[in-house]
């Protein structure tokens, strides 16, 4: 197998893209380091699968620029721009075997025989799919599929992998087990890869960085850690996870919440009215004591395995959810008078807009 890939940078600077009245891309600029695995996450229509088009030259920008390895390319078109793709579809050929499949770009290139065939080889056991090089893609799973078509992208030995919602056909198990073997391996060859996904788990998981999107825009570039812990607006706290939402007062750095002064995260109002923003792994639910009309009340539980979310009524009308683990859950059932709490490091305080 050849060495590992030298890394090389990518620049997206200023890229709009309209399509008549609508911006689908408003001005992004992305720094990726050589090596590096960066997610763009965000919902439908934000602009995401739009600017890695226009990275791998499938779509030209209205304005802004594209840079690899400090060349403006821009202009050069999508067979010249050295990049692997993988889409959500397999693409692969029915009537070629595995092994062809892989040697299919190498072929393009006018690689000989044994050349394209020992590169196959390689990727295909890269991918852990060796012994299946002779079977044809209907034979295979939709995971073994996807893994086939990584193994093309990778056999031309591109300078960067583009992967758009490479998983987003598979069933859960089978997406977690190949969200993980695509980070193996673009660890093990070091390739500079811009991964698009809607999904935040899958985009945690994997990245080196994430961005998220919203309208066009790119509304916070960080680490997993550090965008889970200190969401940088309300649009990317929600989005990551801080779905309760309650009317507060903040004064001095705390918000007053449940009847105790809680400290909020970075980026929080620092005083006046606000609405705090707060993680479902942060709010604690415990039962009782029993009580009159003010006494918040489970509403629902919803039972996902290991843990739990369970949706508490608040006296105010209010509805907290809380995640906690499934065996606190058991305790529990609709109608249960609970008390509720929120730890600390978990909520952000907004503007009421």
């Amino acid at each position: 197998m050849n060495a590992k890939t030298q890394g090389t940078a990518v620049d997206v600077a200023g890229l709009t893209r309209l399509y008549g009245d609508v911006k689908a891309l408003d001005g992004l600029t992305l720094h990726i380091e050589p090596s590096e695995l960066v997610a763009l996450l965000g919902p439908s229509g934000c602009g995401k699968t739009t600017a890695l088009r226009i990275l791998a030259g499938l779509d030209d920008a209205t304005s802004g620029t594209v840079s690899v390895g400090g060349r403006d390319v821009s202009r050069v078109p999508a067979n010249k721009r050295d990049m692997g793709m993988v889409f959500q579809a397999y693409s692969l050929f029915p009537h070629l075997t595995v092994l062809d499949n892989v040697a299919f770009g190498l072929k393009m290139r006018g690689k000989g025989k044994l050349e394209r065939i020992s590169r196959a080889v390689d990727m295909l056991d890269l991918v852990g799919l060796g012994a299946h090089k002779a079977k044809y893609a209907h034979e295979l799973s939709g995971g073994q599929q996807q893994r086939v078509a990584l193994a093309r992208a990778l056999a031309i030995q591109p300078r960067v992998l583009l992967l758009d919602e490479p998983l987003s056909a598979l069933d859960a198990k089978v997406r977690a087990q190949l969200r993980d073997e695509i980070r193996r391996v673009q660890l093990e060859v070091g390739i500079t890869t811009l991964f698009v996904t809607h999904d935040q788990e899958e985009a945690l998981a994997v990245a080196d960085r994430v961005g998220v999107m919203n309208q066009g825009r790119l509304e916070q570039l960080a680490t997993p850690a550090d965008l889970y812990a200190t969401p940088a607006t309300p649009f990317v706290a929600e989005f990551v996870g801080l779905n309760n939402k309650v009317p507060v007062q903040v004064s001095g750095g705390r918000a007053q919440l449940l009847g105790t002064a809680v400290p909020t995260l970075p980026g929080s109002i620092t005083s006046g009215t606000g609405l705090a923003m707060v993680r479902p792994e942060a709010v604690t639910v415990t039962a009782g004591p029993a009580g009159g009309a003010g006494t918040p009340k489970v509403s629902s539980i919803a039972f996902l395995g290991p843990i739990s979310r369970v949706y508490v009524a608040m006296p105010d009308g209010s509805v907290i959810n809380a995640q906690i683990s499934g065996a606190a859950a058991r305790a529990l059932t609709p109608g249960d008078p609970v008390t509720v709490g929120i730890e600390p490091g978990g909520v952000l305080v907004v503007r009421r807009p």
